[in-house]
Protein backbone atom coordinates (compact mmCIF):
# COMPACT_ATOMS: atom_id res chain seq x y z
CA UNK A 1 0.00 0.00 0.00
CA UNK A 2 1.49 3.55 -1.11
CA UNK A 3 0.57 6.26 1.29
CA UNK A 4 0.53 9.39 -1.15
CA UNK A 5 2.06 12.83 1.05
CA UNK A 6 2.03 16.66 0.23
CA UNK A 7 5.48 16.44 -1.28
CA UNK A 8 7.97 19.59 -0.98
CA UNK A 9 7.85 22.04 -3.58
CA UNK A 10 10.67 23.91 -2.67
CA UNK A 11 13.01 24.62 0.02
CA UNK A 12 11.07 27.32 1.67
CA UNK A 13 7.68 25.47 1.73
CA UNK A 14 5.96 24.14 4.66
CA UNK A 15 2.32 24.02 4.38
CA UNK A 16 -0.11 23.50 1.31
CA UNK A 17 -3.20 24.13 0.74
CA UNK A 18 -5.64 21.35 -1.35
CA UNK A 19 -7.06 23.00 -4.10
CA UNK A 20 -8.65 20.47 -5.85
CA UNK A 21 -8.48 16.62 -6.40
CA UNK A 22 -7.93 15.15 -10.15
CA UNK A 23 -8.63 11.43 -9.63
CA UNK A 24 -11.45 9.76 -7.55
CA UNK A 25 -11.36 6.77 -5.78
CA UNK A 26 -11.25 3.70 -8.07
CA UNK A 27 -9.15 5.76 -10.80
CA UNK A 28 -6.19 3.73 -12.13
CA UNK A 29 -2.75 6.33 -12.22
CA UNK A 30 0.32 5.86 -13.91
CA UNK A 31 3.89 7.55 -12.68
CA UNK A 32 3.94 11.00 -13.19
CA UNK A 33 -0.15 11.60 -13.27
CA UNK A 34 -1.24 14.66 -12.23
CA UNK A 35 -3.72 13.63 -9.35
CA UNK A 36 -4.28 17.15 -7.27
CA UNK A 37 -4.26 20.65 -7.79
CA UNK A 38 -2.48 22.74 -4.20
CA UNK A 39 -2.27 26.21 -3.46
CA UNK A 40 1.10 27.41 -2.44
CA UNK A 41 2.83 30.83 -2.18
CA UNK A 42 4.00 30.31 -5.71
CA UNK A 43 0.53 29.56 -7.28
CA UNK A 44 -1.56 26.74 -7.85
CA UNK A 45 0.82 23.82 -8.64
CA UNK A 46 -0.54 20.19 -10.03
CA UNK A 47 1.32 17.17 -7.74
CA UNK A 48 1.90 13.82 -9.57
CA UNK A 49 1.84 10.38 -8.26
CA UNK A 50 5.24 8.48 -8.09
CA UNK A 51 3.98 5.12 -8.34
CA UNK A 52 0.99 3.45 -10.68
CA UNK A 53 -1.78 2.05 -9.39
CA UNK A 54 -5.21 2.67 -8.19
CA UNK A 55 -6.53 5.22 -5.79
CA UNK A 56 -8.32 3.73 -2.87
CA UNK A 57 -8.88 6.23 -0.53
CA UNK A 58 -8.35 10.41 -0.66
CA UNK A 59 -7.11 11.08 3.06
CA UNK A 60 -7.56 14.77 2.81
CA UNK A 61 -10.17 17.37 1.16
CA UNK A 62 -10.42 20.44 -0.64
CA UNK A 63 -9.63 23.41 1.17
CA UNK A 64 -7.11 21.71 3.66
CA UNK A 65 -3.77 23.09 4.72
CA UNK A 66 -1.87 20.37 4.88
CA UNK A 67 2.06 20.15 6.80
CA UNK A 68 4.73 18.75 4.16
CA UNK A 69 4.51 15.21 4.41
CA UNK A 70 0.95 14.82 6.09
CA UNK A 71 -0.93 11.76 4.49
CA UNK A 72 -3.21 12.63 1.53
CA UNK A 73 -4.24 9.08 -0.35
CA UNK A 74 -3.75 5.90 -0.52
CA UNK A 75 -2.84 4.18 -3.85
CA UNK A 76 -2.63 0.24 -3.88
CA UNK A 77 -0.18 -1.44 -6.44
CA UNK A 78 -1.30 -3.12 -9.27
CA UNK A 79 -2.68 -6.61 -7.79
CA UNK A 80 -2.77 -5.39 -3.97
CA UNK A 81 -5.92 -5.58 -2.37
CA UNK A 82 -7.32 -3.17 -0.42
CA UNK A 83 -6.76 -3.98 3.34
CA UNK A 84 -9.52 -5.79 5.34
CA UNK A 85 -11.91 -3.20 7.15
CA UNK A 86 -11.12 -3.34 10.95
CA UNK A 87 -13.82 -4.01 13.00
CA UNK A 88 -16.95 -1.69 13.90
CA UNK A 89 -17.60 -1.18 17.43
CA UNK A 90 -21.09 -1.58 18.58
CA UNK A 91 -23.84 0.75 17.38
CA UNK A 92 -24.61 3.58 20.01
CA UNK A 93 -28.41 3.70 20.47
CA UNK A 94 -30.00 5.70 18.62
CA UNK A 95 -29.79 9.66 19.64
CA UNK A 96 -33.21 11.65 20.77
CA UNK A 97 -34.91 13.01 17.71
CA UNK A 98 -33.60 16.44 17.43
CA UNK A 99 -35.86 19.67 17.29
CA UNK A 100 -37.18 20.94 13.86
CA UNK A 101 -34.67 23.14 12.65
CA UNK A 102 -35.62 26.50 10.80
CA UNK A 103 -36.01 27.56 7.48
CA UNK A 104 -33.09 29.10 6.01
CA UNK A 105 -32.69 32.28 6.07
CA UNK A 106 -32.90 34.50 2.55
CA UNK A 107 -29.24 35.16 3.30
CA UNK A 108 -28.25 31.46 4.08
CA UNK A 109 -30.38 31.01 0.77
CA UNK A 110 -28.16 32.85 -0.84
CA UNK A 111 -24.45 32.64 0.07
CA UNK A 112 -21.80 30.69 -1.26
CA UNK A 113 -22.79 27.37 -0.47
CA UNK A 114 -25.62 27.63 -2.37
CA UNK A 115 -23.48 28.08 -5.25
CA UNK A 116 -22.05 25.20 -7.78
CA UNK A 117 -18.19 25.86 -7.71
CA UNK A 118 -14.84 24.20 -8.15
CA UNK A 119 -12.45 24.41 -4.81
CA UNK A 120 -10.07 26.19 -6.75
CA UNK A 121 -13.01 28.67 -7.69
CA UNK A 122 -14.17 29.40 -4.23
CA UNK A 123 -10.46 29.58 -3.28
CA UNK A 124 -9.59 32.35 -5.56
CA UNK A 125 -12.81 33.95 -5.43
CA UNK A 126 -11.78 34.19 -1.30
CA UNK A 127 -9.04 35.81 -1.97
CA UNK A 128 -9.81 38.33 -5.03
CA UNK A 129 -13.28 39.07 -3.30
CA UNK A 130 -15.16 38.18 -5.86
CA UNK A 131 -18.87 37.18 -4.60
CA UNK A 132 -19.12 33.65 -6.44
CA UNK A 133 -23.27 34.33 -6.69
CA UNK A 134 -22.56 37.40 -9.16
CA UNK A 135 -20.39 34.90 -11.83
CA UNK A 136 -21.83 32.71 -14.69
CA UNK A 137 -20.00 29.14 -14.64
CA UNK A 138 -18.80 27.83 -17.83
CA UNK A 139 -18.22 24.19 -15.96
CA UNK A 140 -20.68 21.24 -16.20
CA UNK A 141 -24.28 21.72 -15.03
CA UNK A 142 -23.22 25.79 -15.14
CA UNK A 143 -20.65 25.29 -12.57
CA UNK A 144 -18.23 28.26 -11.76
CA UNK A 145 -14.54 26.96 -12.28
CA UNK A 146 -11.09 28.65 -11.51
CA UNK A 147 -11.23 30.36 -15.47
CA UNK A 148 -14.56 31.81 -14.29
CA UNK A 149 -13.32 33.97 -11.66
CA UNK A 150 -10.24 34.67 -13.22
CA UNK A 151 -12.37 36.41 -15.83
CA UNK A 152 -14.50 38.09 -13.93
CA UNK A 153 -12.04 39.09 -10.83
CA UNK A 154 -11.65 42.74 -11.73
CA UNK A 155 -15.52 43.09 -10.59
CA UNK A 156 -14.81 42.04 -6.99
CA UNK A 157 -15.55 44.29 -4.65
CA UNK A 158 -13.66 42.91 -1.89
CA UNK A 159 -9.84 43.23 -1.11
CA UNK A 160 -7.34 42.56 -4.37
CA UNK A 161 -5.49 38.99 -4.25
CA UNK A 162 -3.09 38.98 -1.75
CA UNK A 163 -1.03 35.87 -3.55
CA UNK A 164 1.38 37.70 -5.12
CA UNK A 165 2.03 39.57 -1.53
CA UNK A 166 2.37 36.47 -0.21
CA UNK A 167 5.07 34.96 -3.07
CA UNK A 168 7.01 38.25 -2.46
CA UNK A 169 7.61 37.54 1.34
CA UNK A 170 8.43 34.00 0.79
CA UNK A 171 11.00 34.81 -2.14
CA UNK A 172 12.77 37.49 0.26
CA UNK A 173 12.80 34.75 3.14
CA UNK A 174 14.49 32.45 0.94
CA UNK A 175 16.82 34.82 -0.57
CA UNK A 176 17.52 35.54 2.84
CA UNK A 177 18.67 32.47 4.01
CA UNK A 178 20.37 31.82 1.04
CA UNK A 179 22.48 35.16 1.56
CA UNK A 180 23.19 34.26 4.90
CA UNK A 181 24.14 30.58 4.61
CA UNK A 182 25.49 29.94 1.11
CA UNK A 183 29.12 31.74 0.50
CA UNK A 184 28.38 33.25 -3.00
CA UNK A 185 31.14 34.43 -5.35
CA UNK A 186 30.81 35.84 -8.42
CA UNK A 187 32.97 36.13 -12.20
CA UNK A 188 31.17 37.46 -14.95
CA UNK A 189 32.58 37.37 -18.42
CA UNK A 190 31.22 39.92 -21.86
CA UNK A 191 30.88 37.83 -24.94
CA UNK A 192 29.79 38.42 -28.32
CA UNK A 193 26.33 37.32 -29.71
CA UNK A 194 26.36 38.99 -32.82
CA UNK A 195 26.55 35.67 -34.92
CA UNK A 196 23.72 34.16 -33.44
CA UNK A 197 21.12 36.85 -33.68
CA UNK A 198 21.92 36.99 -37.78
CA UNK A 199 22.17 33.19 -37.57
CA UNK A 200 18.48 33.53 -35.99
CA UNK A 201 17.27 36.36 -38.27
CA UNK A 202 18.09 34.36 -41.11
CA UNK A 203 16.14 31.16 -39.67
CA UNK A 204 13.22 32.86 -38.62
CA UNK A 205 12.77 35.34 -41.72
CA UNK A 206 11.49 31.90 -42.84
CA UNK A 207 9.42 30.73 -40.55
CA UNK A 208 5.62 31.44 -38.89
CA UNK A 209 5.75 33.02 -35.79
CA UNK A 210 4.85 30.44 -33.55
CA UNK A 211 7.96 28.73 -34.81
CA UNK A 212 10.48 31.60 -34.64
CA UNK A 213 13.53 31.13 -32.19
CA UNK A 214 14.70 33.83 -29.90
CA UNK A 215 17.90 34.44 -28.98
CA UNK A 216 17.14 33.24 -25.43
CA UNK A 217 16.60 29.62 -26.50
CA UNK A 218 20.53 29.90 -27.27
CA UNK A 219 21.55 31.16 -24.54
CA UNK A 220 19.48 28.82 -22.27
CA UNK A 221 20.94 25.64 -24.24
CA UNK A 222 24.65 27.26 -24.07
CA UNK A 223 24.35 27.07 -20.66
CA UNK A 224 22.83 24.00 -20.36
CA UNK A 225 25.87 22.44 -22.64
CA UNK A 226 28.52 24.10 -20.61
CA UNK A 227 27.55 23.07 -17.29
CA UNK A 228 28.22 19.37 -18.32
CA UNK A 229 31.58 20.68 -18.57
CA UNK A 230 31.91 22.35 -15.22
CA UNK A 231 29.90 19.40 -12.98
CA UNK A 232 30.74 21.32 -9.80
CA UNK A 233 27.85 23.91 -10.63
CA UNK A 234 25.25 21.55 -11.68
CA UNK A 235 23.76 19.50 -8.58
CA UNK A 236 22.80 20.34 -4.86
CA UNK A 237 24.15 20.73 -1.67
CA UNK A 238 22.45 18.89 0.92
CA UNK A 239 23.21 17.29 4.43
CA UNK A 240 26.67 19.40 4.40
CA UNK A 241 27.64 17.42 1.09
CA UNK A 242 27.38 18.40 -2.80
CA UNK A 243 25.36 15.83 -5.07
CA UNK A 244 26.99 16.44 -8.42
CA UNK A 245 23.19 16.17 -10.51
CA UNK A 246 23.12 12.91 -13.09
CA UNK A 247 21.82 15.67 -15.49
CA UNK A 248 21.53 18.89 -16.36
CA UNK A 249 17.76 20.32 -15.60
CA UNK A 250 18.41 24.03 -15.89
CA UNK A 251 15.46 26.10 -13.86
CA UNK A 252 13.90 28.99 -15.65
CA UNK A 253 13.30 32.23 -14.17
CA UNK A 254 10.03 33.01 -14.97
CA UNK A 255 8.75 36.75 -13.99
CA UNK A 256 4.91 36.42 -13.33
CA UNK A 257 2.33 39.11 -14.61
CA UNK A 258 2.37 41.60 -11.33
CA UNK A 259 5.27 40.55 -9.45
CA UNK A 260 6.60 37.72 -8.51
CA UNK A 261 9.08 34.69 -9.72
CA UNK A 262 9.36 31.08 -10.02
CA UNK A 263 11.93 29.31 -11.49
CA UNK A 264 10.54 25.82 -13.21
CA UNK A 265 12.89 23.23 -14.83
CA UNK A 266 13.48 22.02 -18.41
CA UNK A 267 13.99 18.04 -17.85
CA UNK A 268 18.00 17.09 -19.81
CA UNK A 269 18.06 19.99 -21.44
CA UNK A 270 21.47 19.65 -23.12
CA UNK A 271 19.33 16.71 -25.14
CA UNK A 272 17.05 18.86 -26.41
CA UNK A 273 17.96 20.57 -30.32
CA UNK A 274 17.29 24.30 -30.61
CA UNK A 275 13.68 24.12 -31.84
CA UNK A 276 12.57 22.15 -28.96
CA UNK A 277 14.44 24.16 -26.36
CA UNK A 278 12.44 27.52 -27.97
CA UNK A 279 9.03 25.29 -27.50
CA UNK A 280 9.72 24.02 -24.06
CA UNK A 281 10.52 27.46 -23.28
CA UNK A 282 7.64 28.89 -24.20
CA UNK A 283 5.55 26.31 -22.99
CA UNK A 284 7.15 26.62 -19.20
CA UNK A 285 6.41 30.06 -19.52
CA UNK A 286 2.53 29.83 -20.88
CA UNK A 287 1.85 27.33 -17.58
CA UNK A 288 3.93 29.20 -15.17
CA UNK A 289 2.08 32.28 -15.76
CA UNK A 290 -1.48 30.46 -15.66
CA UNK A 291 -0.37 29.22 -12.09
CA UNK A 292 -0.29 25.15 -13.95
CA UNK A 293 2.99 24.38 -13.30
CA UNK A 294 3.55 20.49 -12.25
CA UNK A 295 5.40 19.77 -8.76
CA UNK A 296 8.32 17.89 -10.52
CA UNK A 297 9.13 21.20 -12.82
CA UNK A 298 9.33 23.23 -9.27
CA UNK A 299 11.57 20.67 -7.74
CA UNK A 300 14.14 19.19 -10.13
CA UNK A 301 16.07 22.15 -11.38
CA UNK A 302 19.69 21.42 -10.67
CA UNK A 303 21.00 24.91 -11.22
CA UNK A 304 19.13 28.02 -12.63
CA UNK A 305 19.17 30.71 -15.97
CA UNK A 306 18.06 34.31 -14.97
CA UNK A 307 17.59 36.31 -18.15
CA UNK A 308 16.57 39.89 -18.53
CA UNK A 309 15.67 39.48 -22.27
CA UNK A 310 15.81 42.18 -24.36
CA UNK A 311 16.21 44.79 -22.92
CA UNK A 312 17.11 46.25 -19.24
CA UNK A 313 20.42 46.16 -17.49
CA UNK A 314 23.55 44.99 -18.70
CA UNK A 315 25.17 42.78 -15.83
CA UNK A 316 22.69 41.07 -13.46
CA UNK A 317 24.37 38.77 -10.56
CA UNK A 318 21.73 36.91 -8.68
CA UNK A 319 21.05 34.97 -5.57
CA UNK A 320 21.47 30.97 -5.51
CA UNK A 321 18.34 29.48 -5.14
CA UNK A 322 19.05 26.63 -2.57
CA UNK A 323 19.73 23.33 -2.33
CA UNK A 324 21.69 24.91 -5.86
CA UNK A 325 24.86 25.96 -6.34
CA UNK A 326 25.03 27.79 -8.81
CA UNK A 327 22.72 30.47 -11.11
CA UNK A 328 23.80 32.07 -14.54
CA UNK A 329 22.16 35.57 -15.00
CA UNK A 330 22.28 37.01 -18.62
CA UNK A 331 22.26 40.92 -18.78
CA UNK A 332 20.06 42.49 -21.99
CA UNK A 333 21.80 42.65 -25.18
CA UNK A 334 24.05 46.03 -25.53
CA UNK A 335 25.46 47.22 -28.81
CA UNK A 336 28.86 48.28 -28.02
CA UNK A 337 32.18 48.60 -30.31
CA UNK A 338 33.80 45.78 -30.35
CA UNK A 339 37.33 44.03 -32.21
CA UNK A 340 36.25 41.35 -34.45
CA UNK A 341 38.75 40.56 -37.50
CA UNK A 342 41.34 43.22 -36.48
CA UNK A 343 38.73 45.92 -36.41
CA UNK A 344 36.59 47.60 -34.56
CA UNK A 345 33.26 47.18 -35.51
CA UNK A 346 29.48 47.73 -34.36
CA UNK A 347 28.60 44.47 -32.53
CA UNK A 348 25.90 43.09 -29.78
CA UNK A 349 27.35 41.84 -26.97
CA UNK A 350 25.98 40.08 -23.46
CA UNK A 351 27.59 39.98 -20.14
CA UNK A 352 27.39 36.71 -18.59
CA UNK A 353 27.52 36.25 -14.59
CA UNK A 354 28.01 32.94 -13.00
CA UNK A 355 27.22 33.30 -8.88
CA UNK A 356 28.23 30.18 -7.31
CA UNK A 357 28.63 28.68 -3.66
CA UNK A 358 32.15 28.47 -2.79
CA UNK A 359 31.79 25.70 -0.54
CA UNK A 360 31.11 23.35 -3.49
CA UNK A 361 33.54 25.47 -6.69
CA UNK A 362 35.96 27.96 -6.77
CA UNK A 363 36.63 30.33 -9.91
CA UNK A 364 38.71 27.69 -11.63
CA UNK A 365 35.48 26.01 -12.26
CA UNK A 366 33.15 29.22 -13.11
CA UNK A 367 35.78 30.21 -15.83
CA UNK A 368 35.78 26.88 -17.59
CA UNK A 369 31.84 26.91 -17.70
CA UNK A 370 32.22 31.04 -19.00
CA UNK A 371 35.32 29.54 -21.43
CA UNK A 372 32.65 26.73 -22.68
CA UNK A 373 29.35 29.12 -23.27
CA UNK A 374 31.30 31.67 -24.81
CA UNK A 375 32.43 28.77 -27.54
CA UNK A 376 29.19 27.94 -27.74
CA UNK A 377 27.04 30.68 -28.27
CA UNK A 378 30.39 32.14 -30.73
CA UNK A 379 29.51 28.77 -33.09
CA UNK A 380 25.49 28.93 -33.29
CA UNK A 381 25.35 26.63 -35.80
CA UNK A 382 26.37 23.52 -34.14
CA UNK A 383 23.68 24.32 -31.24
Amino acid sequence: MGLFTMPSLGSDMESGTLAEWLVAPGDTVARGDAVAVVETQKGAIEIECFEAGTVQELKAQPGQVLAVGAPVAVILAAGEAAPEPEAAPAPAPPPAAPAPAAAPSAVERAGVGAVRASPAARLRAAELGVDLGGLRGSGPGGAIVLADVEAGGGGGTGKPASRLDEMRKAIAAAMTRAKQTIPHFYLSQTMDVQDAIDLLAVRNSEAPPEERILLGAVLLRAAALAAQKAETLNGHYTDGAFQPAAQVNPGLAVALRGGGLVAPALEDAPSMPLRETMAAMRDLVSRARAGRLTGSEMTRGTLTVSSLGGTGGEVMAGVIFPPQVALIGIGAPQLRPWVAGGRIVPRTVVTVTVAADHRVSGGRQAARFLSEFETLVSQPEAL
